[in-house]
Protein backbone atom coordinates (compact mmCIF):
# COMPACT_ATOMS: atom_id res chain seq x y z
CA UNK A 1 0.00 0.00 0.00
CA UNK A 2 1.11 3.09 -0.89
CA UNK A 3 1.53 6.14 2.08
CA UNK A 4 1.96 9.76 1.76
CA UNK A 5 3.89 11.01 5.33
CA UNK A 6 4.56 14.34 6.90
CA UNK A 7 7.18 13.47 9.26
CA UNK A 8 8.55 15.83 12.17
CA UNK A 9 11.35 13.93 14.09
CA UNK A 10 12.37 16.55 17.36
CA UNK A 11 15.48 15.29 19.18
CA UNK A 12 15.07 16.16 23.26
CA UNK A 13 17.96 16.70 25.43
CA UNK A 14 20.66 17.90 22.65
CA UNK A 15 20.68 22.04 23.09
CA UNK A 16 18.68 24.55 20.59
CA UNK A 17 19.97 23.44 17.32
CA UNK A 18 18.23 20.14 15.49
CA UNK A 19 19.41 20.98 12.46
CA UNK A 20 22.46 18.23 12.09
CA UNK A 21 19.60 15.92 13.52
CA UNK A 22 16.84 16.66 10.29
CA UNK A 23 20.32 16.58 7.86
CA UNK A 24 20.73 13.20 9.38
CA UNK A 25 17.23 12.05 8.70
CA UNK A 26 17.13 13.49 5.07
CA UNK A 27 19.96 11.26 4.69
CA UNK A 28 18.64 8.45 5.71
CA UNK A 29 14.95 9.28 3.49
CA UNK A 30 17.20 9.87 0.50
CA UNK A 31 19.33 6.55 1.09
CA UNK A 32 15.96 4.83 1.35
CA UNK A 33 14.99 6.00 -2.49
CA UNK A 34 11.88 7.66 -0.89
CA UNK A 35 10.15 10.60 -2.86
CA UNK A 36 10.63 13.53 -0.24
CA UNK A 37 10.32 16.94 0.26
CA UNK A 38 11.83 18.87 3.27
CA UNK A 39 9.79 21.96 4.51
CA UNK A 40 10.58 24.24 7.36
CA UNK A 41 9.04 21.62 10.28
CA UNK A 42 9.07 18.00 8.67
CA UNK A 43 9.24 16.24 5.60
CA UNK A 44 6.84 14.75 3.43
CA UNK A 45 7.65 11.26 2.46
CA UNK A 46 6.05 9.15 -0.38
CA UNK A 47 6.41 5.33 -0.82
CA UNK A 48 5.06 2.04 -0.06
CA UNK A 49 4.18 1.54 3.45
CA UNK A 50 6.72 -0.23 4.85
CA UNK A 51 9.41 1.19 3.36
CA UNK A 52 9.09 4.48 4.71
CA UNK A 53 8.37 3.21 8.29
CA UNK A 54 11.12 0.68 8.44
CA UNK A 55 12.60 4.75 7.36
CA UNK A 56 11.27 6.19 10.14
CA UNK A 57 12.50 3.90 12.31
CA UNK A 58 15.86 4.05 10.78
CA UNK A 59 15.78 8.33 11.72
CA UNK A 60 14.87 7.11 15.59
CA UNK A 61 17.58 4.87 15.35
CA UNK A 62 20.37 7.23 14.19
CA UNK A 63 18.95 9.92 15.99
CA UNK A 64 19.54 8.26 19.36
CA UNK A 65 22.73 7.18 18.19
CA UNK A 66 23.70 10.81 17.26
CA UNK A 67 23.17 11.33 21.22
CA UNK A 68 19.90 12.39 21.68
CA UNK A 69 18.18 10.83 24.78
CA UNK A 70 14.88 11.27 23.53
CA UNK A 71 12.66 12.20 20.60
CA UNK A 72 9.36 13.59 20.21
CA UNK A 73 8.18 12.73 16.94
CA UNK A 74 4.42 13.71 14.41
CA UNK A 75 3.52 11.68 11.95
CA UNK A 76 0.37 12.77 9.48
CA UNK A 77 -0.20 9.47 7.19
CA UNK A 78 -2.75 9.43 4.16
CA UNK A 79 -3.64 6.29 1.75
CA UNK A 80 -5.74 6.09 -0.70
CA UNK A 81 -7.61 2.50 -2.52
CA UNK A 82 -9.12 4.94 -5.42
CA UNK A 83 -6.13 5.84 -7.16
CA UNK A 84 -2.13 6.42 -6.78
CA UNK A 85 -1.64 9.74 -5.84
CA UNK A 86 1.73 11.13 -4.96
CA UNK A 87 2.82 15.10 -3.42
CA UNK A 88 3.17 16.20 -6.48
CA UNK A 89 -0.75 15.36 -7.35
CA UNK A 90 -1.61 16.63 -4.24
CA UNK A 91 0.24 19.85 -4.12
CA UNK A 92 -0.41 20.49 -8.08
CA UNK A 93 -4.48 19.93 -7.20
CA UNK A 94 -3.77 23.14 -4.58
CA UNK A 95 -2.44 25.45 -6.92
CA UNK A 96 -4.85 24.69 -9.86
CA UNK A 97 -7.63 26.09 -7.69
CA UNK A 98 -5.25 29.14 -6.73
CA UNK A 99 -4.71 29.48 -10.75
CA UNK A 100 -1.16 29.43 -9.79
CA UNK A 101 -0.22 26.21 -11.28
Amino acid sequence: MKVIVDLCVVPIGVGLSVSKYVAACEKIIMEAGLKRELHAYGTNIEGEWDAVFATVKRCHEVVHEMGAPRIFTTIKAGTRTDRDQTIDDKVRSVNEKLGTS
